[in-house]
């Protein structure tokens, strides 16, 4: 279920059971996670922006509700009841119809949308709480695997789009209604912490200072990585790209990110989270800054390789950090904080693009600046470690 195979076996194959059956949980709802690039063609041209921006609001609340059921829950619960609830959601949409229905239903998917993600990453967190070495092997093997799963899903996509935009929508939901049950079976019950409820003591909760530090630089990755996923196949175009090459350019990287990021998380096993996401989003910005100034569609398909592989060994870092950096009382709640970065940067890209001049040009460039500032305000983040098993003050 993680993927399949001897490669996939040779990785997973000393990984304790139950992270397996989680990363194979999210594996096999991420094939059918492709409905995101489709809601602007289910709203219509109409629809489209305001469909895309109650998505993304209710997304991001999403994320931190999910934290919130934390508090008063085991992971696993929340991992089937946010996955049922997108499901339920994602059948509502595909049966609406008219305007205010179909942009209600998108509202309850994004609401449903994120809620297990913070879970997931608790629950690996717990998983993995004696062995500390492996956390980044872990949360590495989701990220790569899920792209593995993206590639597949983008392939269903292509067979059921002729079909019609809402049988997507259809069967998206019965892949999270299968991933429910399989989680319900699978997953190894948990206990809810020991006064989890009253994270911060009772009062108000608030995230310390460097984590909110962390949360911006991870939000500057963010916005790199989605400027460079949402755009390179409109750069390429506009160099003189024949219309086939751009998916081939993201099937090869789809394909070698498994293989490059297992490698890659081998030979860096024994260095720390900070420095590697330093150097590797260094380099991550001048690949970038590399496919904004090259006009040959060699080049540019090269280094959207090369970053496809550097990004791959990436994966997992940043949940890694976090899980081993967050005191355990507090780390759902971190978790949730630090993951709404995405939700931050994915309506804040097209501005920054159309604030760079609107071209693929000055995406790559708002992706190699993003991608740049990461580093300095990683290091601004070091007193992160002195709070390690203290509770944060409300």
């Amino acid at each position: 279920m993680v993927g399949g195979g001897p490669y996939c076996c040779g990785v997973t194959g000393d990984l304790p059971r139950a992270a397996k059956a989680l990363v194979g949980v999210r594996v096999l709802n991420q094939l059918g996670a492709y409905v995101l690039a489709f809601l602007a063609v289910l709203a219509g041209p109409d629809l489209a922006a305001w469909a895309l921006g109650v998505f993304g609001i209710a997304a991001l609340v999403s994320r931190w509700l999910g934290g919130v059921l934390l508090d008063r829950l085991a992971p696993r619960t929340v991992i089937v009841l946010g996955l049922t609830a997108t499901g339920a959601a994602m059948l509502l949409l595909a049966a609406a119809r008219g305007s205010w229905l179909v942009l209600a239903a998108i509202a309850l998917v994004g609401l449903a949308f994120e809620l297990y993600e913070p879970a997931t990453q608790e629950s690996l967190a717990r998983i993995t709480a004696s062995e500390h070495g492996r956390r980044g092997d872990v949360y590495g093997l989701l990220g790569t695997s899920l792209v593995a799963a993206g590639a597949v899903g983008g392939l269903l996509a292509a067979v059921l789009l002729p079909i019609g935009v809402r049988w997507l929508v259809v069967v998206d939901a019965v892949t999270c209604l299968v991933a429910a049950a399989v989680a319900l079976a699978f997953l190894e019950p948990e206990p809810v912490r020991p006064g989890a409820s009253r994270v911060g003591g009772g009062g108000r909760w608030r995230p310390p200072g460097p984590l909110v530090r962390l949360t911006v630089a991870g939000t500057a990755f963010a916005c790199g990585c989605l400027a460079v996923l949402m755009f390179m196949p409109f750069a390429l175009l506009q160099r003189g790209a024949p219309e086939w090459l751009p998916g081939l350019a993201l099937t090869g990287a789809a394909l070698l990110a498994p293989l490059t990021g297992h490698f890659g998380r081998r030979i860096l096993s024994g260095l720390r989270h900070e420095p590697v996401l330093a150097v590797g989003t260094i380099v991550l910005g001048l690949l970038a800054l590399t496919m904004a100034a090259g006009r040959a569609v060699p080049l540019m398909v090269a280094a959207y390789l090369a970053w496809a592989a550097v990004d791959s060994v990436l994966q997992g870092r940043w949940q890694a950090m976090i899980a081993e950096l967050a005191p355990e009382a507090e780390r759902p709640r971190w978790f949730a904080f630090h993951g709404s970065s995405w939700g931050i940067a994915q309506p804040t890209v097209p501005v920054l693009v159309a604030l760079a001049g609107g071209a693929a040009g000055g995406a790559l460039l708002t992706a190699g600046g993003a991608f740049l500032l990461v580093p300095a305000t990683l290091a601004a983040t070091s007193p992160l470690r002195r709070l390690k098993g203290r509770a944060t003050e409300p």
